[in-house]
């Protein structure tokens, strides 16, 4: 595997070989990061592409640091506008499963009334990540980030699904009350 720097050099050189490396290195990921949230091959295929083709088009001047989390940065936002784009609530994906869940413990969309106020938000919660033991981090991350399945989560910690289900609405509840001491939940 070629190392980030390498890869970024690339970018820099524009050799199109840094497309095909940055794949070998994190296109799994980015495929399946895209594939949990728009629900199909096909879209996560063309988000993936979207996202090579931003970093193309970034890198430079952009120089990213860590790479596999600006690529997957990417890949996520297209695949969000995809996802919303094509209404894929009514499929009933991965992504839409792990909003639902949860959606109960963050004010309705709607209410935000400012950009301010979902950053404060987003800040707030990220204090409430820094809480967690690692482990749970990592568990809530996989799942409202990258928007694993119990199962994938279960595998690749090491648990049982029903730990990981379980974990997860302890970690759910314990946001809620986090949000409600600081009167962010309505």
């Amino acid at each position: 595997m070629t190392a980030d720097e390498k890869i970024i050099e690339m970018f820099f050189e524009r050799d199109q070989q840094a497309i095909r490396e940055l794949d070998m290195k994190y296109g799994k990921i980015c495929h399946n990061l895209s594939y949990n949230i728009v629900g199909s091959r096909q879209d996560a295929e063309e988000c993936v592409n979207d996202a090579y083709l931003g970093a193309w088009n970034a890198i430079p001047p952009v120089h990213p640091d860590p790479l596999l989390s600006y690529i997957v940065k990417i890949v996520r936002n297209i695949s969000l506008k995809t996802y919303w784009r094509k209404e894929a609530a009514k499929r009933r994906s991965a992504y839409t499963i792990a909003m639902e869940e949860i959606e109960a413990c963050i004010a309705d969309p709607k209410t935000v009334e400012a950009e301010m106020e979902a950053r404060e938000l987003a800040r707030i919660i990220g204090e409430f990540l820094d809480t967690l033991t690692v482990e749970n981090r990592v568990i809530f991350m996989r799942r409202y980030w990258f928007a694993d399945s119990y199962k994938d989560i279960a595998e690749f910690m090491g648990l049982s699904e029903k730990n990981i289900s379980v974990r997860l609405t302890r970690i759910r509840e314990k946001m809620k009350q986090y949000l409600i001491e600081r009167e962010v939940f309505v």
